[in-house]
């Protein structure tokens, strides 16, 4: 049977409801969780964005919670990275009503989702990521067991000095809303945290990039995919030929989409089994 699919209020920072989609395998569970954060350059769209993506995890056994979170112009970094590090705290607090195994809870991001899902795979327990949370939760761990990341932001201000360059007005606009400078966006940057040697973990990732997204910088993902085994994390970087930014969600039912969704439920098993297998071990 399919996925079951239903919305709640997950968090209600400075008095704003946020909502999740929860997409409920069918089964008795445990099963592993997956936190879903949706792209829109930092600045639009919403927690159905990927509902693609988190439906074909959902069947395949995993529990997917998409979020929606705060965005500009009502807020800045890093306040919805902070929204991203709550939730995925309300997944592990909720895990045994939810039939979630707490041990197993990854995250999966696309684009600009894709880059706040890593500030928190990198950095769980980073201060800056902690704002406007609950006390209550202060003790549960944010920690992901592993990341899958579709066309992410790995760069931002390389990013940025891209979109000026190309005339990208959108995506400009977009930058200055979410981030105060350039300093800020080096400072939340992925591919400086890890060249840096600031992240606290390093779980095992899977990158997912079109050779034809004209969004990113060239070779931005396959940079940042060496600063991570540098630096000692484990990733694999799938490239699809001819396939632009959001290819997945664009065109769901094409050649690419369809191998791409199969590439990412196999790695998501693969990680779940080794997480089980370590832990009876």
């Amino acid at each position: 049977m399919p996925a079951t699919e239903r919305d709640v209020i997950y968090h209600r920072p400075g008095g704003a409801a946020l909502q999740a989609r929860l997409y409920v395998p069918d089964g008795k569970g445990p099963f592993p969780g997956i936190i879903g954060v949706h792209g829109g350059r930092w600045c639009a769209e919403d927690r159905l964005t990927n509902a693609v993506i988190d439906r074909a995890l959902a069947d395949s056994g995993c529990l997917v919670m998409a979020l929606d979170f705060r965005m500009p112009p009502a807020v800045k970094y890093p306040l919805p990275v902070a929204d991203i590090n709550f939730a995925i705290r309300w997944l592990r607090a909720n895990a045994q009503a939810l039939s979630v195994d707490p041990d197993c809870i990854g995250g999966l991001g696309t684009s600009s989702g894709g880059h706040q899902i890593l500030l928190n795979a990198l950095r769980p327990d980073d201060p800056a990521y902690r704002r406007d949370h609950d006390a209550a939760l202060d003790a549960v761990g944010a920690d992901l067991s592993f990341v899958v990341a579709c066309w992410p932001v790995t760069d931002p201000r390389a990013r940025y000095a891209y979109a000026r360059e190309r005339g990208m007005d959108l995506h400009v606009r977009s930058h200055d809303a979410y981030w105060a400078d350039e300093a800020e966006m080096d400072a939340g940057s992925p591919m400086r945290i890890v060249q840096d040697g600031k992240a606290a973990r390093l779980p095992p990732l899977l990158l997912i990039q079109g050779s034809a997204d004209v969004v990113l910088p060239p070779q931005m993902s396959e940079r940042f995919a060496d600063a991570y085994r540098t630096a000692g994390g484990s990733i694999e970087l799938r490239t699809y030929a001819d396939q632009p930014h959001t290819f997945i969600t664009k065109d769901p039912e094409g050649a690419s989409s369809r191998q791409a969704l199969a590439d990412i439920r196999a790695s998501v098993s693969a990680e779940v089994a080794r997480s089980s297998h370590h832990r009876e071990t």
